[in-house]
């Protein structure tokens, strides 16, 4: 794996991340680039599921590395990612996505509202419509420079994100509960 040659995928390994998807779109896509997974794969059911639909371990630009842990080799991978894609379609603030925003350029992120009220106008918006994913894939791989989109990513996460700002909101709603 080359600094700058990969696209990541990083979570919690379950179908309503949109693996299948994000992987089908993948392969589907010209990019000569690999796709590194980080996740908890090993010994999970849906591992084998996945396999089975998505023909991924016949591609050997999709490369699932297990799970990692070391917080400064974390934020490393994504710094040195081409791009981050992410196919969280549950929840709301993911952490993932926020620390996706802090340190990678370029963001593919799966269109939903509360991932659009994160992310804003710092990342590129997919859908599980087949072919959607793979044309910002090829697209993105014709450019090289996404300096912009990576400095409004994180200029979100100062403005938004910190311990200070998020802190002093509850602090705020709960001195002025009555």
């Amino acid at each position: 794996i080359k600094e700058k040659e990969y696209y990541l995928i990083l979570g919690r390994f379950v179908p309503e991340n949109n693996y299948q998807t994000a992987i089908k779109e993948f392969m589907a896509s010209s990019t000569k680039r690999d796709l590194v997974i980080i996740c908890n794969h090993e010994g999970n059911p849906y591992f084998k599921q996945l396999l089975a639909e998505t023909g991924c371990d016949k591609d050997p630009r999709v490369k699932f590395v297990g799970t990692l842990y070391d917080k400064e080799l974390l934020t490393y991978i994504r710094e040195e990612a081409f791009a981050y894609i992410h196919g969280h379609e549950v929840g709301g603030t993911n952490p993932g996505l926020l620390e996706a925003l802090g340190h990678t350029k370029l963001n593919l992120v799966l269109d939903v509202d509360f991932n659009k009220s994160v992310a804003d106008a710092s990342a590129f918006y997919w859908n599980k419509t087949s072919g959607n994913l793979s044309c910002l894939i090829n697209d993105a791989d014709g450019h090289y420079d996404f300096t912009e989109y990576g400095n409004r990513a994180r200029a979100i996460v100062k403005q938004n994100y910190t311990w200070e700002k998020i802190v002093g909101e509850y602090e705020e709603l709960f001195l002025n509960e009555n």
